[in-house]
């Protein structure tokens, strides 16, 4: 069991009591240098219930076919879509099945540079002994390569093209050349090794790929969650286990009515469109499920510490704001706009959007 002050796990550690039953029962082929076969990296990420395996990635089932046939074969994995979507979440999950270990990360910055994707030295040993192994810092992919495992890249776009065009040659020859290494410059990826990189599709336009890179792989779009009901019992499962990961779950009361609210706004904000079919202005900030799980959770933290334990939607109008006052100030206008009209409306009715309208009317500025 992993440690009870560890804030967040990796994969491999959360979920290892499920991983080890899967691999116990796996008597399917398994491609070379997997820990665990395909079917089984499938039940892992979708769930098996006759395994009591959960459920870990909520969207499209077959998407996930997908990637864990790319990841079999010689393209990398590119995963693309709107922030918040769980791009990051299948990376990991992707590689903690396959490899075991969801720590080999690249994170793409401006800052990055062909050491963060290759390798660097270790100066005071390069001085002392002169280049050697022993004097060398691997890179996350470096380390991938010689092990036969997962490499994931987040967020590659933010990378200027010429570091993310390193990526062109390593992904191709399947090797990292080490000049100052002599006769061991050649380093030869192992079977297993592959790349699974993310992009969100707001960030295209701050490096956009070149195109032999991405020929280099194969892309999979990441689609927000559409259906309703399946997406209040996401943040309510998620919610839950967070308040119970805190050792919160038995003091606060979070209704299922109250977050249907907070996905319907958050759904109708995102789509421009209410569910009666009224067009809304469609704010810039991003209205994922994972903001509405951190706003879910926030104001169930408020309702523990400032409130009586019950969560309402005092508490969820309050929390909006951080999701809504991020990006452009006039988001701010738009978010009123659909409380002025579109909960106000509401509030005649129900209850829970009076409460939630007559409480972003005088929290909000």
């Amino acid at each position: 069991m992993t440690e009870p002050t560890i804030l967040r796990a990796s994969a491999e550690l959360r979920y290892r009591e499920e991983l080890e039953r899967l691999r116990a029962v796996d008597s399917d082929q398994r491609p070379a240098g997997w820990r665990l076969s395909p079917r089984a990296v499938r039940r892992f990420i979708l769930g098996d219930a006759a395994l009591d395996v959960g459920r870990k990635f909520y969207g499209d089932d077959p998407l996930v076919d997908r990637a864990i046939v790319t990841l079999m074969g010689h393209q990398g994995l590119m995963l693309v879509g709107e922030p918040g979507t769980a791009k990051s979440l299948l990376s990991e999950l992707l590689s903690a099945a396959i490899s075991g270990d969801s720590a080999l990360t690249i994170q793409g910055t401006a800052g990055t540079t062909e050491d963060h994707i290759k390798y660097s030295w270790n100066y005071a040993l390069l001085l002392a002994e002169g280049p050697s192994l022993r004097a060398m810092v691997p890179s996350p992919l470096y380390q991938a390569m010689v092990a036969g495992r997962i490499v994931r890249f987040e967020e590659i776009t933010r990378c200027p093209p010429e570091i993310q065009d390193v990526m062109i040659s390593l992904m191709s020859e399947k090797q990292i050349m080490v000049p100052e290494l002599g006769e061991q410059a050649r380093v030869h990826a192992q079977r297993g090794f592959n790349v699974i990189a993310t992009a969100n599709l707001r960030d295209r336009g701050v490096h956009e790929m070149s195109s032999a890179l991405k020929r280099r792989f194969n892309f999979e779009t990441v689609r927000p969650i559409r259906d309703h009901d399946f997406e209040v019992e996401l943040v309510m499962q998620q919610v839950k286990r967070d308040l119970d990961g805190a050792g919160l779950g038995a003091q606060v009361r979070v209704e299922r009515d109250i977050v249907a609210l907070l996905v319907t706004t958050f759904q109708e904000l995102r789509a421009g469109q209410t569910r009666e079919g009224t067009a809304i202005k469609t704010p810039d900030t991003v209205m994922s499920t994972a903001e509405a799980v951190n706003v879910a959770y926030a104001a169930a933290l408020e309702a523990t510490y400032f409130g009586n334990g019950q969560l309402t939607p005092r508490e969820i109008a309050n929390q909006l704001q951080g999701v809504v006052l991020k990006d452009n100030a006039d988001d701010l206008k738009r978010v009123q706009h659909y409380f002025d009209t579109v909960a106000r409306e509401r509030a005649r009715r129900d209850s829970n959007w009076k409460a939630f309208c007559d409480a972003a009317r005088s929290l909000w500025p």
